[in-house]
């Protein structure tokens, strides 16, 4: 077990609950500019799923469908986003790795099961295969059914960084239970919510908190929802997903 001293002092900042979009409630936001007031690292989505957030020393940027990423402004809008101050970490070199792999190694740098950490991979990768939804239109859709669509591109032989959080299992369901992770090449020209990973060579930097602030949004349709947490099935599918056939490549 790791000391307490490795733990923050900073607080993992997150906005809105994963059930919400789950449950097609997301209809309002935390604006970037607010966001990268709790901290210069994280993650998130874009406004009615239109993209995958990766806030990485200091600047947001939006993975989208529509071409490669770009930094968001300040009043751009993330219905779901965790963010923390980046932690000083000494990075552990890390050799090959596949997905699984790599989370075993995650895992047991972790201070705590029962702690959030931030997670920060910088590496070379063999594959990485990513993943970006269309923005939605009302009446909202749930996430599910917004996934279904999703546009996959399968990145080759790419150096970038994984950026994401590793949240303990009691809190499926507000958060992504275990690794939830996105990527952003050093180039900045691909990235999105990570599915599966090849990874070559890298250095880890894993970072523990032992505080968790949430902020629920107050807009009417959020309000006027009674959220409940089902099967975790849900949130595998989703966050998960098997090979598809139909994936782009770069």
């Amino acid at each position: 077990m790791s000391s307490p001293g490795r733990v923050s002092a900073g607080a993992v900042t997150q906005f809105a609950v994963l059930d919400a979009l789950l449950a097609g409630v997301y209809a309002s936001g935390m604006p970037v500019a607010e966001a990268l007031g709790h901290g210069d690292f994280g993650i998130g989505c874009c406004d009615r799923l239109g993209g995958e957030v990766v806030i990485v020393e200091g600047i947001a940027y939006a993975c989208t469908v529509d071409g490669p990423p770009h930094r968001m402004a300040g009043t751009d809008i993330l219905p779901f986003a965790d963010v923390c101050a980046e932690p000083s970490v000494t990075p552990a070199p890390t050799g090959p790795a596949d997905l699984v792999t790599l989370t075993s190694l995650i895992e047991a740098s972790t201070v705590s099961r029962n702690l959030f950490h931030s997670v920060r991979v910088d590496g070379v990768f063999r594959t990485v295969r990513v993943r970006a939804t269309r923005r939605e239109h009302f009446p909202l859709r749930p996430l599910a059914e917004v996934a279904d669509e999703q546009v996959e591109t399968v990145l080759t032989e790419v150096e970038g960084t994984l950026v994401g959080f590793w949240a303990p299992s009691i809190y499926q369901g507000i958060a992504v239970a275990g690794l939830h992770v996105h990527f952003l090449a050093a180039d900045r020209l691909a990235g999105g919510h990570v599915l599966d990973l090849e990874l070559r060579e890298g250095a880890l930097s894993v970072g523990a908190f032992a505080r968790f602030t949430l902020v629920l949004p107050t807009d009417s349709g959020f309000l006027a929802s009674e959220l409940s947490h089902d099967d975790d099935h849900r949130i595998v599918a989703v966050e998960g997903g098997a090979p598809r056939s139909s994936g782009r490549h770069r």
